[in-house]
Parts: structure tokens; sequence; C-alpha cells
């Protein structure tokens, strides 16, 4: 299965809002977090995602949707 690492950035009012959750729940998704950082009014989490192409294109077009930005994660990546 395909496998694409993103790196998510929320800004305040989503920073407690379950998205990463829903992702897995709503589009059978897998994710792992690799890295995160959460400060006064911005978040950002670096992610692995695991599914079939289409559900992860869906799942990364709704988390886009509800005013998460969406960026290729690229060299900060922890190894295992």
């Amino acid at each position: 299965m395909p496998i694409e690492k993103v790196r998510f950035t929320f800004l305040d009012r989503l920073i407690k809002e379950p998205v990463i959750y829903r992702v897995g729940r709503d589009f059978k998704v897998e994710t792992n977090i690799r890295r995160a950082d959460i400060q006064e009014g911005i978040g950002w989490v670096i992610l692995e995602l695991e599914g079939e192409q289409k559900s992860i294109d869906d799942a990364l077009e709704w988390v886009r949707s509800v005013g998460v930005r969406v960026d290729p994660a690229v060299g900060d990546v922890v190894e295992g």
C-alpha cells in the first residue's frame, strides 16, 4: 500500500479538533505520527499516511477543506 509523508499545520482554532483521528476513521487511512509540536496559537504534525491512494487523496482534500495546511514532509522525519 502507498505511504505518503505529510506535514499538517494547524492554527489555534483547529488544534483541539480530532483531525488525525477522523482521517483514520472516516477515510480508512492508517496514520503514524512521526514528529509534532504545539505552541500557543499554532501546531504542526508530521505524519505517514498509509492506505489506498484514493483514500489518502480524499483524506488530504478533506483536511485542507477544514482549514489545515498540508505540505509534503521532507528531511525531518524520524526514521525507525
